[in-house]
């Protein structure tokens, strides 16, 4: 049923209720029955322990749980216990982030008001919320959340703030009129209110409509229920990694082992060497220097005002190609201020930010003083006067205790260097008629200190300028004729034009000892002073940031429940909205299926008016045309969208928890900007990833390749398992970590976004790992040959020499690795993480090379000085030979 279409009579038979006694204890009871708790449901939660074994579902998991039993049954513990360790590590980080990310719907339920004022048996009483039923007659006032759905009857100036359902950040006056409009938003049903939001004003009475999951809230749970929540690309990709590698890994190892026997190698021996290979092919390091590497991204990140709820969600960041963004509060300030004035044909601009009461007048580009000019002296005094807001200083900021509009008021009055205390002082308050969303003025009566009255009104433009006889035009009183009434409305209109929210200032002087009975006595013959008009401005950073964004090829779209022309003007000024992009409102969204928005949804800049299924909705359609979308958002309006997108992004201050809970990044200065930082960071993660992967890759080929070419030429075996197992873990870990905390190459944020569909291997990758890798099997069978040849004899000095030159060649390949061009593209000292990890390797090669303790272990030998010049010379051929071509294209 649509209430708001219909009167109070038709709202209390459509259900059955009466407005002067409220419902009866057998009513509540069978409505009880009926419609349930009003209480907002959850879904099936999965059990602790069904949750953890789920984290090692994963094909290459099972793979590793499966070679670390062989390892242990053929007694290479070591392996075993490493492999073991790092699998139930990453499970358990799956774990508690999984447990952590579903708390979205207890914190909608923290929102729902703990007690409200129900009408029972012609008794006003206080009851918890969720003992709430259709039909029940509600009260409330300032300060009170509303408790369930209601169709207002009643309403004494009451104001209700909905930004958390509509993201709009002015309280919205409510009337209890019919509205007879079809396909409206929540926004603009002005004779509702709706469960958790908050009464900002006035006082008001309604009869409830809905309750639990059938309130709006309850449509918000139902949608964070259902959302999907996305794979990241980053967890796709390594999925896909894994079944590659498992497959080359599993037919070069059968390959070896059978190359082997058939050149009269013992089974057991080929078995042991083969499984060595496999464990090592299989890079089980790997999730462990992901989640170490975006673990060391957030702490970065941390630094940078920006808290990563979800480790994937910074590489997720990085690869986003659309970031949907809701205005209020992350693309502006979410403070009202007065920027333009006018009157009697006269504009003035004024500057300064927020609510700090500093700034300057101007007139034709020309600075003022506004106390000198007559008209702007008045707007701006009796602005301050009819008024009810203060402004604090908290913590280095100054903030508004009041109404945001009467805010703005104070502030431009600041401004010009009026104080309230010394106004009050100057004119005494005698009467005041409150804001009344009817009669859409408040007046007060005020007494100077001559004994003069006034009566000071402010109020919608439209309204006041209809109650007024004269206007002050060039410091004088003139009457409005048809003329002057043309100039108010164009100035009007010019206003509404550039997105400001316009108020009007009238003023009357009163006969002597007159005594104001009431407000329609008051409110008319009054003359027009002039209009403030403000706008909740751009942060000023914003600009640069959606700027470097569409640079870095991220389209910027804004997404909120204002109203269209607002939501044009700041896109305008962001550099969003261009010539040849779109703006569609929630009414044309509603006339949408997916489908049809897909069509449209890439030339669209701006949605405006939209409602919580219109943001799902757009995000669904993005993804569907193939887009990584970031989806940022304070309200709990924008919960189910960011839970849904790629990577949700919340705003810290003035987010919601339930915002908060859905997302995967939390901005702690509730700044778009800040996301550019994130961007940079995601992108420099990924790229980090790919180094490592190259790394561990080419190094594992190596190792392979060296063993299924010494059985196909019928050479003894290079390398004994343990040596190819002490490569795996300790040579490839420590280097393969500090990659990960590589800074970001120059022009990062100059590429276009990856496409989301484009594998590991993409870009050059795979020939990277292979030409690598084979060049370090070639060097390494190389120096085995040479050794062994020397000395047929003493087979454990060639293996060591192999193993070594092995060890060298890869500690070589690391630095060719920070760059996507050559080794010599960036300076190899540039990360002295890196420089440090490979010294550390280097001397834990020579321990177990020289230490005699460890020589038997390890099945080496001490090398003599002359082969570490082999050893040196072969083991830079890989990283150098590839090089010189890039040395040449440089020259060129």
């Amino acid at each position: 049923m649509k209430f708001h279409e219909m009167n109070e009579t038709e709202v209390e038979q459509a259900l059955n209720t009466d407005s002067t006694s409220g419902l009866t204890e057998d009513d509540v009871k069978k409505r009880r029955n009926q419609f349930g708790k009003n209480e907002l449901e959850e879904g099936e939660k999965q059990s602790a322990l069904l949750l953890f074994f789920s984290q090692f579902k994963d094909f290459m998991v099972l793979v590793l749980l499966a070679a670390t039993l062989i390892s242990g049954l053929l007694g290479e513990y070591i392996d075993a216990v490493a492999i073991i360790a790092i699998v139930i590590i990453n499970g358990l980080l799956g774990f508690f982030q999984e447990r952590k990310a579903e708390r979205s719907l207890q914190a909608l339920k923290e929102l729902s008001a703990p007690q409200v004022s129900v009408l029972r048996d012609g008794e006003w009483i206080k009851i918890p919320s969720k003992d709430v039923v259709v039909g029940d007659l509600l009260k409330f006032s300032s300060g009170d959340r509303v408790g369930a759905d209601v169709r207002i009857i009643e309403s004494n100036s009451l104001e209700v703030e909905e930004s958390a359902l509509t993201g709009e950040s002015l309280p919205v006056g409510k009337t209890t009129g019919a509205i007879k409009k079809a396909n409206i938003g929540i926004g603009d049903m002005e004779n509702m209110a709706f469960m958790s939001t908050l009464v900002t004003r006035g006082s008001g009475m309604g009869i409830v409509v809905a309750t639990g999951m059938k309130t709006a809230m309850g449509q918000i749970a139902d949608l964070l229920q259902n959302a999907e929540t996305m794979t990241t690309p980053l967890q796709r990709r390594l999925e896909q990694l894994g079944k590659i590698l498992i497959t080359v890994a599993l037919i070069l190892t059968v390959l070896v082992v059978v190359a082997g026997v058939i050149q009269g190698h013992d089974l057991y021996t080929m078995f042991l060497a083969g499984v060595s290979l496999a464990v090592a092919a299989i890079p089980e390091g790997l999730p462990a220097i992901v989640t170490v590497a975006l673990s060391l991204g957030v702490q970065r990140m941390i630094k940078k005002k920006a808290i990563v709820r979800k480790l994937p969600a910074v590489e997720t960041l990085g690869c986003a190609s659309v970031i949907c963004s809701d205005k209020t509060g992350t693309m502006t300030q979410n403070k009202m201020t007065v920027t333009h004035l006018w009157s009697g044909g006269n504009q003035w601009l004024v500057d300064g930010v927020g609510y700090e009461p500093q700034g300057h007048f101007y007139r034709n580009d020309n600075q003022v003083e506004p106390k000198e000019d007559k008209a702007l002296k008045q707007m701006l005094m009796f602005g301050m006067l009819c008024n009810h807001a203060e402004v604090k200083r908290k913590e280095n900021e100054f903030v508004i205790d009041g109404d945001p509009t009467e805010g703005a008021l104070l502030v431009a009055a600041m401004k010009a260097g009026y104080n309230r205390e010394t106004l009050l002082n100057q004119f005494q308050i005698v009467k005041e008629f409150p804001f009344d969303s009817e009669r859409k003025m408040m007046s007060i009566v005020v007494k100077d200190q001559q004994g003069k009255q006034f009566i000071v009104t402010k109020g919608a433009p439209d309204v006041l300028a209809g109650v007024c006889e004269s206007i002050l035009w060039d410091g004088k009183r003139k009457f409005l004729n048809r003329e002057v009434t043309g100039h108010i409305q164009k100035a009007i209109e010019g206003l509404a034009s550039q997105a400001l929210r316009t108020i009007a200032i009238g003023v009357k002087e009163l006969s002597p000892n007159t005594i104001i009975l009431d407000e329609k006595e008051a409110e008319k013959g009054l003359t027009f002073i002039g209009l403030q008009g403000m706008i909740d401005p751009p942060r000023p950073e914003v600009k640069d940031a959606v700027k470097e964004c569409k640079e870095a090829g991220i389209k910027t779209v804004m997404i909120t429940g204002d109203h269209v022309i607002t939501a044009k003007a700041i896109a305008k000024q962001l550099g969003i909205l261009t010539n040849k992009s779109k703006v569609l409102d929630g009414k044309a969204l509603s006339e949408m299926n997916v489908d049809e928005l897909e069509e449209v949804v890439d030339d669209v800049s701006v949605f405006a008016r939209v409602s919580p299924e219109h943001k799902l909705k757009i995000v669904k359609a993005l993804q569907n045309k193939g887009h990584i979308v970031a989806m940022t958002g304070d309200g709990v309006n924008d919960a189910p969208a960011i839970k849904a997108a790629d990577i949700g992004v919340a705003m810290g201050i003035t987010g919601t928890d339930v915002a908060k809970e859905a997302s995967a990044l939390v901005l702690l200065d509730d700044n778009f900007a800040t996301i550019k930082a994130a961007i940079k960071e995601g992108r420099n993660i990924y790229e980090n990833i790919r180094k490592f992967i190259r790394y561990l890759l080419a190094s594992n080929v190596g190792e392979i390749l060296v063993m299924l070419f010494a059985m196909i030429l019928g050479l003894p075996l290079p390398l004994v398992p343990i040596q190819i197992l002490w490569v795996n873990l300790v040579t490839d870990g420590l280097p393969a970590m500090a990659l990960g905390l590589d800074q970001p190459e120059d022009d990062v944020m100059k590429r276009k976004p990856r496409n989301p569909r484009e594998g590991v291997f993409a870009r050059g990758l795979g020939w990277k790992v292979v030409s690598r890798g084979f060049l370090i099997g070639i060097a390494t069978l190389l120096a085995f040959i040479f050794a062994y040849h020397a000395n047929p004899n003493d087979l454990p000095y060639a293996q060591t020499i192999a193993f070594a030159t092995l060890v060298l060649a890869q500690l070589i390949h690391v630095f060719d690795c920070r760059s996507e061009k050559s080794v010599f593209a960036r300076n190899p000292f540039g990360n002295k993480y890196l420089v440090w990890a490979v010294i550390s390797s280097l001397l834990l090669l020579f321990v177990v090379i020289y230490y005699p303790p460890l020589q038997p272990i390890f099945h080496t030998v001490p090398i003599e000085m002359k082969d570490w010049l082999m050893i040196t010379g072969l083991a830079a051929v890989p990283t150098f030979l590839l090089a010189g071509s890039f040395l040449l294209t440089k020259r060129k």
